[in-house]
């Protein structure tokens, strides 16, 4: 098995344990992930790297806030990185930063 990774991604309807996908390659086993605020991509986020994954990838609805909430939370365990928009288009334009604080 090659790098254990995840996406995740926040939108307010999301409920973790339902909307979650594994998708398995030769390379890579990519579990995607929503949550609904940063309070649940914290909480997904600790149990991903209990599952094994070292690399979490956050959505752009993922402010600054947000992706320094998710890194505190797993520490050393995983490497976090994101994808970004000043403001995100799926949240009315703004960051996930004004909505999920």
């Amino acid at each position: 098995m090659g790098l254990k990774a995840a996406f995740v991604f926040v939108a307010p309807e999301a409920d973790a344990a339902k909307h979650r996908a594994v998708i398995e390659t030769p390379v890579v086993e990519l579990t995607v992930v929503g949550v609904k605020n940063y309070a649940e991509a914290v909480d997904a986020a600790k149990s991903l790297v209990d599952e094994g994954i070292v690399a979490i990838e956050l959505c752009a609805g993922f402010g600054v806030e947000g992706v320094a909430a998710i890194k505190q939370a797993v520490g050393v365990k995983a490497a976090v990185g994101a994808v970004r928009f000043d403001n995100h288009p799926g949240l009315e334009f703004k960051s996930g930063d004004d909505i999920f604080k």
